[in-house]
């Protein structure tokens, strides 16, 4: 395994830890543009309809994954600026 896959490591798990954050503020502020509302339905809110649901879930999904992907992505340039090797 490389060196600088072994240090990125920690950095990984805490950029991970920040975008979880930074998707779960994006989500929320998303749904109340979509649907006029600050909380977002969970599977089990049984005054939801199952459009809402779904809806909100993929959002979710897409929101998250997108985040996810521009933090890590953002940690792997940083980390071969800084050290000169892709962490991959």
């Amino acid at each position: 395994m490389k060196v600088s896959r072994i240090a990125y490591k920690p950095v990984g798990l805490a950029l991970g830890a920040a975008s979880g954050m930074i998707a779960g503020a994006a989500f929320k502020q998303t749904w109340k543009i979509i649907e006029g509302e600050g909380d977002a339905p969970d599977a089990l809110d049984e005054d939801r309809s199952w459009r809402q649901i779904l809806l909100a879930a993929a959002i979710q999904g897409a929101v998250f994954a997108v985040v996810k992907a521009a933090v890590d992505r953002s940690g792997a340039v940083a980390a071969r600026r800084l050290t000169g090797a892709w962490p991959g």
